[in-house]
């Protein structure tokens, strides 16, 4: 059976039949072009979910940009969650994370040849990112999927196996933005966070209960984690291996951290986790406590891993005390698709780029 059956708030199940109409009268709004959807004359990909937090857009949106930065102008355009900048905003070699946000910032760094910025208002987003550069061919939109202002050329819509859409309610009951019927404006489905041995009866079920057109294309992806990385020590990187007698102080403000904790459990002696909600902006007294219960960790061996996400914010934090520095490792993760589909899903991309890219003459790779 796949997933875990959701937390429901069933006391607040009115709120969500409000928050139901709300959202269902500004869909048909949208629909019979009241409100008007822009498209634009290049390349546009979406992804988004229908839930709050934690399908696993970055390392989704990670994988569209490897795939695609070395064949085409790429960009990728987000509203920069809990920024402290408003408006159109190009991520440059001085840019914070406190003005574009953790994730766009986190794209940043990791691809530096691909023009990055974020804007609360897509449609004028877009249109700051094509006057700049005449010969951007794609552009991917992160978490966009409710902003219907843009009529995206594909849409890419994220489901959390463990929190499988049609076993959810709408929010503040339950996690959904928007009626699952909303699936239906989505090209792909990409159901995330899969075991990596999930078998194809349960594939197939979860087909069945998604009820996609034949249109949609539904793809599996389980998680896979590289090396720990040191942010700030200039020391070698270190296998998950190498920590099996260590003791791990796991640091995150992600929306779903359970997975990430259940593989570090595996990996070494005992995991102490620190979870705060996601997007979480550290202070001082985050970092008094940090500081304090990694003291209290027994023995030498022992370290403090974070998320890229995190390691975001932490990296220019000056609360952070410098001797813990050293001992502070980022994990990330990739996707891998599951039942051989990684060619499949790739084309499909790449084909629907090259077919409306606005430019004739396109980057191979």
């Amino acid at each position: 059976m796949s997933g875990h059956r959701p937390n429901i708030w069933w006391s607040l199940y009115p709120f969500s039949l409000l928050y139901g109409i709300g959202v269902g009268v500004r869909n048909k709004l949208f629909d019979w072009g009241v409100f008007r959807s822009r498209a634009f004359p290049l390349p546009v990909i979406c992804v988004g979910n229908l839930t709050v937090g934690g399908t696993g857009k970055t390392p989704h949106t990670e994988y569209l940009v490897r795939l695609l930065r070395h064949r085409f102008r790429l960009a990728t355009l987000s509203r920069g969650y809990k920024r402290i900048t408003k408006g159109f905003v190009l991520a440059g070699t001085h840019t914070t994370a406190g003005e574009i946000g953790d994730e766009p910032y986190q794209m940043f760094r990791k691809f530096p040849d691909v023009t990055v910025a974020v804007d609360e208002k897509r449609c004028e987003g877009i249109e700051y990112l094509m006057r700049a550069d005449k010969d951007l061919d794609v552009i991917v939109l992160d978490d966009a999927f409710q902003h219907r202002y843009v009529k995206p050329g594909l849409s890419i819509v994220l489901m959390d196996y463990r929190r499988p859409v049609y076993s959810d309610l709408l929010m503040p009951a339950g996690r959904l933005r928007e009626p699952v019927c909303g699936l239906k404006r989505a090209d792909m489905v990409v159901v995330t966070k899969c075991p990596a041995n999930m078998d194809v009866e349960e594939r197939k079920r979860i087909h069945r209960k998604l009820c996609l057109d034949s249109r949609q294309d539904l793809f599996f992806t389980t998680l896979t984690y590289g090396n720990l990385e040191p942010l700030f020590a200039d020391t070698l990187s270190r296998s998950l291996s190498d920590v099996q007698d260590e003791e791990i102080l796991l640091l995150t403000g992600i929306a779903s951290p359970a997975l990430l904790v259940e593989m570090l459990e595996t990996c070494c002696r005992k995991v102490v986790s620190l979870v705060y909600p996601d997007h979480h902006a550290f202070d001082a007294d985050d970092m008094k406590k940090l500081e304090t219960v990694f003291r209290q960790l027994p023995g030498t061996k022992k370290l403090i891993v974070t998320t890229e996400k995190d390691a975001a914010r932490l990296a220019a934090l000056p609360a952070l005390p410098g001797w813990l520095k050293p001992y502070i490792y980022t994990l990330p993760v990739e996707v891998r698709f599951l039942y051989d589909e990684e060619e499949t899903f790739n084309s499909k991309i790449i084909e629907y780029v090259r077919k409306n890219s606005r430019n004739s003459g396109f980057h191979q790779g």
